[in-house]
This record gives structure tokens, sequence and C-alpha cells, in this order.
């Protein structure tokens, strides 16, 4: 049974692989043996909870073939860890990349899985130093770990957010080199990029502020915002699907509505960089 806004029920993601890669994308697979966009971003471009997220209702609107890199709680490190997925991205025609937080990537400080990019795996001995009091056996999400760290010590976590900021930036640089070509770089969010340097946990995605895009504008094509409407946001999760036991998560993602928005707005973007008439707004 599926439920739209809970229930008992997941949606089906259809999850398939493509090249050599090991990681599960969100399904059907798409051709790859003519013109595509790649998307690339974490659970928002996956579209968890969503029936049919913004990179399909692109495909619809510009009827080119829209593949979905996306994964559930990726970072930068995901892509530039798989040379498969990273060689077909490359091969897209856009390349329309979200932004994703700044926590899940291994770094100075800590190390995580490759490819579940939100599990904690080890502490470095940089991190136990600095934070001896702390045992790192008992976390296993990033997310989790740094919250601790923050309740311990605001002063030392700000050392580590300026870490996790620089390696982002680093990160990001290295991958808009690689995949080239026409890349649009996406900010799809329940508010706009912070100006300030303050740490929130709260706020995805995390760590990033607006200087830090504005530091690899030079490196893309165009910058897209897409901030939820008042209507998507009186929506909640009205149209999702999910069990009970996901309702928290599901409430921390962009619904339905929100996502047909960041379609339309990027499927004006993305038309004529494919030669195409731009869709209706």
């Amino acid at each position: 049974m599926s439920m739209h806004g809970g229930g008992q029920s997941t949606l089906e993601y259809y999850p398939c692989r493509y090249g050599n890669s090991r990681v599960l994308f969100r399904g059907p697979r798409r051709p790859l043996d003519g013109a595509y966009v790649a998307f690339v971003g974490a659970t928002e471009t996956y579209g968890r909870f969503i029936e049919t997220p913004f990179p399909k209702l692109v495909e619809d609107a510009v009827a080119v073939s829209c593949v979905n890199f996306g994964a559930v709680n990726a970072g930068v490190d995901l892509y530039l860890n798989d040379p498969a997925v990273l060689d077909l991205i490359t091969q897209a025609e856009v390349k329309v990349v979200q932004i994703m937080g700044a926590q899940n990537m291994a770094n100075r400080y800590y190390a995580v899985h490759p490819r579940r990019n939100d599990r904690f795996l080890r502490a470095s001995d940089r991190l136990e130093e600095l934070y001896p009091e702390v045992d790192f056996t008992e976390f296993h999400f990033v997310r989790h770990m740094l919250g601790r760290l923050q309740e311990v010590s605001e002063e030392r976590f700000a050392i580590i957010v300026d870490e996790l900021r620089l390696a982002w930036v680093a990160r990001m640089k290295q991958l808009l080199t690689q995949i080239h070509g026409q890349v649009v770089l996406l900010w799809f969010a329940g508010s706009p990029p912070p100006q300030d340097d303050l740490p929130d946990l709260g706020q995805d995605p995390l760590f990033i502020t607006r200087d830090m895009i504005e530091t690899l504008q030079p490196r893309v094509t165009k910058v897209v915002e897409v901030l939820p409407s008042a209507a998507a946001r009186e929506d909640g999760t009205t149209g999702m699907v999910y069990s009970d036991f996901e309702s928290y998560a599901a409430q921390e993602l962009q619904g339905p509505r929100a996502h047909q928005e960041a379609a339309s707005k990027l499927a004006q973007v993305l038309a004529p960089m494919l030669g195409r008439a731009a869709p209706p707004d």
C-alpha cells in the first residue's frame, strides 16, 4: 500500500548501476547512447520520498534524457572516488551539480565511508588530540559526531568547520575541473546560502556559505538558486511517500511542489544550453 504523507509503505526507486560503479543510483536506468544531462547531488537530487524528482521532471520538460546520479547523503568524495561515474558525468551535454554539504567528506580530522558518505569511519590522530575527552568509537554517523563535538567545545569545533570548508572548496574545484563543459551549479534548499560563518547543524547543505559558492562561479556556466515558494512550504510532506518510521526524515526534505519549482527553473536554464526552445514557465 502506497501512502502519501505517512503510512506503512516505501517508494520504489528502481535502483540501478551505471558502468562499473558500485553505487546504486535512482532508476529507472536512463539511456547513455545519445545526448543526456547528468544530475549530480545528494538526497534532494536522488528524490528520496518523491515519486517524480526534479531530474525526471526536467527530462519531461526539455525532451532530453536526464540521468540521475544523485545519491542519498552523498558528498563530493563519492564522485571523485568513482572514475566510472565521473567519466559518464563528463560525457553529458550539460551537468547539473547540486551543492552538497561539507560534512560528508574525508578530511584531516575524520574519514567517511567511500559510498555512504554520511557514515563515520574513524577519527584521525589530529582529531583525537583536539578532543582527548571524546570516545569516537560510539559514533556511526558524521552529523551525530559533529553535534557532540560542538557541544563539548564551540571553539575547537570552529577549527573543524574551517577545515571542512577549505576541503569542500578544494574538492569542488577538482570536481568541476574534471567534468568541465557546461555546468549548472544548483542551490536547492529551504533558505538562501548564509552570509555568516556561524555553523548551524540544522541547516543543509551543511557549512556552505555564499562566499564559498561565489568562489566557484568562474568554473561553472551558471549558478541557479531554488528556494521553495510559500505554497511549497505550506504543503509540507503532502504528496511524499514514506513510512511512519521515516516521517522525521521526510519533514527535513523538499516536497513534490518544491521539486516542480526546481524543475521549472532548471528547464528554463537548460533548454537553450541544449539547443531547445525554453518550455512555458
